[in-house]
């Protein structure tokens, strides 16, 4: 292993909006495996922005499934409690806020909702609507902030899994929310200004976030933060459900509470794991500590270049 690794960084980051499910242990898992594999850190972030949607035991259930797949970690909070205390999105508000102000050249304030955006638009994007009314934020009782993107804006990757990418974030997430109309900053934005001051350089995402990916590549570059376009990507396939669409913490699937309530040993589900990842099918692994004698069967693990 090269000593020079030590560099690394990944990070967990669930949002506590349902109960987890099998798509996102596969992604602790793997995340876990990057990590352990390269000497990185990983950086345990609980993505709580959304109160709305977050509950106590969506929090709890956090720790006790991570705890359950047996993936420890080098940074974050211990506890419900130290997140509330130390860790907590809620108290970056103004970090956040602070970098929404420094995209003032590059965003626009827009008033349009979200049926007057699907009356509008042609192709399910947002149809520009407010694009150069400039209206004025003083005025307005309720605003989103959105960042411009021109036609042309092409974002590319080499993915450590999937190769070379080259996304049209025109076509698939035109003028993007970085502020929401409650005044919280939007995912993109705490996602990526997290991910900047905590030094993480490796991303390991389920596909269906690379719209994601591609937007904060976007938002590092207008901002100048070179070690993120610089960051090493993986994204990987996404469990599904049995009529082929992704699972969702909102409405339940495959839950990893009910897993564990239904005496689920947490090996059966690693070694599930395991074959996803590339792993033979006669192989049986008891624990995350055995699969990872086996990463070099696993597309993508050893590939780290930065």
């Amino acid at each position: 292993m090269d000593l020079e690794e030590s560099h690394f960084k990944t990070r967990i980051s669930p949002t506590p909006s349902g109960y987890l499910h099998l798509g996102n242990a596969l992604n602790f898992v793997y995340t876990w495996l990057m990590a352990r594999s390269h000497n990185a850190t990983l950086i345990l972030r609980i993505d709580d922005l959304d109160a709305a949607r977050m509950r106590p035991e969506y929090v709890e259930d956090i720790f006790r499934t991570l705890d359950w797949l047996g993936l420890d970690y080098d940074e974050g909070p211990q506890s419900p409690d130290e997140l509330q205390r130390t860790y907590s999105q809620n108290l970056r508000i103004d970090r956040y806020l602070s970098v929404i102000k420094e995209l003032e050249k590059n965003s626009f304030v827009c008033t349009s909702t979200r049926k007057e955006i699907e009356e509008e638009s042609e192709d399910g994007q947002y149809p520009g609507t407010c694009r150069y009314l400039n209206l004025d934020p003083e005025l307005l009782d309720e605003y989103a902030i959105r960042i411009l993107t021109p036609e042309g804006s092409f974002i590319e990757w080499d993915d450590l899994k999937q190769g070379p990418q080259r996304l049209n974030l025109y076509a698939s997430m035109r003028d993007f929310i970085i502020q929401r109309k409650d005044g919280l900053p939007a995912y993109q934005i705490a996602s990526l200004v997290d991910d900047v001051d905590m030094g993480v350089n490796i991303l390991v995402r389920g596909e269906d976030l690379k719209d994601s990916s591609a937007a904060q590549l976007f938002l590092a570059k207008l901002l100048g933060y070179d070690t993120f376009l610089q960051a090493n990507f993986l994204h990987h396939p996404l469990l599904r459900g049995l009529s082929g669409e992704k699972l969702s913490k909102s409405a339940g699937d495959l839950s990893i509470r009910e897993l564990r309530r239904n005496s689920t040993k947490s090996s059966d589900i690693i070694s599930q794991i395991a074959q996803m990842l590339g792993c033979p099918n006669d192989l049986r692994i008891n624990d995350v500590h055995e699969l990872l004698l086996h990463v070099n069967h696993i597309d993508g693990l050893l590939e780290l270049s930065k």
